[in-house]
């Protein structure tokens, strides 16, 4: 690549995401110019052609005939993000699609819905992608939370246009050629606009055969080693598919990616469509290239969502048993509850984590989990994970100090507490969503309750300690979640099962 066409210490300032307030509105043009071309990607088209070809020979990932539903891909520079976004195209490369919805936050303006392109195409120094005028018009709401416009898609108040969404489109030319767009810039971190927009996309992508494309970078300005441990906890959050989670995360900052309103998008749209696995492909930041200063990085990810479970950059599973569900053996069971006291026993006094050894097969694999703590029959703390996020026993080490150390219903465990405590350890299974609350069992089932932004859970055996009868069940589990006693009824309130494999002390001596 030829170090002229553009400046390299320029595109480490202006390929992080500074949100700009204000608004600026130049004209409704037809066709969008290539407004960043020489700046964060080439100019010329045999630069480009050859940047990107390049980049897709550095990809190390073993594609499959699995259909990617989509991908998250960064917007940096290219000699910075290139690289990494080079895994999601690469994964889409090898199929056809109808069309290609892409996602960008917006950088040069703000506004309150998600905007489509009112124009007829992007232009990019390799040519026209013209607008599917059909599909844009239907993913259009009625409160105006999407709609088509211009607004981010123009030349916004400081005198720059959007480049996250640009930047996107060649990798797209090259690796699916002559397939129209559906350009959507989100001027918002508003729920109900990112929720609407995660519909429509939902809806459409029932009847239509779409890539959704959400453009984002992640962590910005911490160093290196605060850079990659801010990453990986989003990256953790996003495997478990925890929409919420993720949403009250980057709300709280407590992890960062300037598009995480297009990711939540695409992870509500393929919640709608039965999508349930999310594959990391590639993680690096702007440290890691040659010429990248250490001391303020940005993370770049690129990561695909698919309906089967199969990993394609590893060429495994991600689920390791045949029987996933399986209960465990009683030596099993004792080891994750001896794990569980060891570790509130150094945590409380503040001794190191122990690091178990000889590690049961199935304790490896990914399973959700609840630690509970009792003292004199009485709950002292209860802390878990519902979806299968770490390995097992990984899973139990973590929320077994969650619960001795930061449940917020509770103070902190003190050492002159711990003879008194009843450990018990609830292992789960993988939670299936369900249309008929008729074929939950009292006892056998726990239940997720969510609606929007609330989410409940109860443990199955809640129910029993209270002698609930499967409505008062549903109805505290509403509650638990924040909504009325009866909204297990509404039809857009989502409800899933788990089972729970559940031991303490006293069940092993039986």
């Amino acid at each position: 690549m030829k170090q002229n066409s553009f400046n390299i210490k320029t595109l480490a300032m202006i390929g992080a995401c500074l949100m700009m307030l204000g608004c600026s509105n130049t004209g409704n043009a037809k066709e969008r110019p290539a407004y960043n071309a020489g700046m964060f990607y080439p100019k010329s088209p045999a630069e480009i052609r050859h940047s990107i070809q390049n980049y897709f020979d550095t990809v190390e990932l073993k594609t499959g005939p699995y259909k990617p539903f989509g991908i998250i891909s960064p917007h940096a520079g290219y000699p910075y993000s290139g690289p990494v976004a080079a895994y999601g195209f690469t994964a889409v490369k090898n199929h056809q699609y109808e069309a290609v919805v892409v996602i960008s936050p917006c950088h040069v303006d703000y506004f309150d819905f998600a905007s489509i392109y009112d124009g007829d195409a992007y232009l990019t120094p390799l040519g026209k992608l013209k607008v599917d005028k059909s599909i844009a018009k239907k993913l259009q709401t009625d409160d105006k939370r999407v709609q088509i416009s211009s607004k981010g898609h123009v030349i916004g108040m400081n005198g720059r246009a959007e480049h996250s969404l640009e930047l996107q489109l060649p990798f797209i030319q090259i690796a699916l050629r002559d397939v129209p767009i559906i350009p959507i810039v989100l001027g918002t971190m508003d729920w109900d606009v990112i929720q609407a927009l995660g519909r429509q996309l939902g809806k459409i992508a029932e009847t239509h055969d779409i890539l959704i494309v959400a453009s984002s970078d992640l962590s910005h300005y911490h160093s290196y080693a605060e850079g990659n441990k801010i990453d990986r906890q989003f990256m953790d959050i996003l495997e478990s598919f925890s929409v919420d989670k993720l949403y009250k995360g980057l709300k709280t900052k407590s992890v960062e990616a300037c598009g995480g309103g297009s990711i939540i998008s695409l992870m509500l749209a393929a919640q709608m469509n039965n999508v349930n696995h999310i594959e990391i492909l590639n993680y690096a930041n702007s440290g890691d290239v040659p010429f990248g200063d250490k001391s303020r990085v940005v993370g770049y990810m690129s990561a695909a969502f698919y309906r089967d479970q199969t990993s394609k950059s590893e060429g495994k599973t991600m689920k390791t048993s045949e029987d996933k569900n399986r209960y465990l053996s009683r030596n099993e069971q004792e080891f994750l509850l001896q794990l569980a006291e060891d570790v509130i026993d150094a945590c409380v006094k503040g001794n190191p984590i122990p690091k178990p050894k000889e590690i049961p097969d199935i304790c490896k694999e990914k399973r959700g989990a609840f630690v509970t703590i009792e003292k004199h029959g009485q709950l002292r703390g209860c802390i878990g994970y519902v979806l299968p996020v770490y390995p097992l026993y990984e899973t139990v080490i973590e929320v077994a100090q969650s619960a001795a150390l930061k449940d917020p219903r509770f103070n902190r465990v003190s050492p002159d507490e711990l003879k008194d405590l009843e450990i018990e350890v609830s292992v789960l299974t993988v939670p299936e969503k369900i249309n008929d609350p008729s074929i939950i069992e009292v006892g056998k089932h726990g239940i997720i309750m969510k609606q929007g932004f609330y989410q409940g859970l109860l443990l199955p055996q809640v129910a029993t300690d209270y002698g609930w009868d499967r409505i008062t069940f549903l109805e505290h589990t509403c509650q638990k979640a924040g909504l009325p006693r009866n909204a297990w009824k509404d039809k857009n309130t989502e409800i899933s099962i788990f089972s729970a494999q559940v031991f303490n002390r006293e069940t092993l001596r039986k």
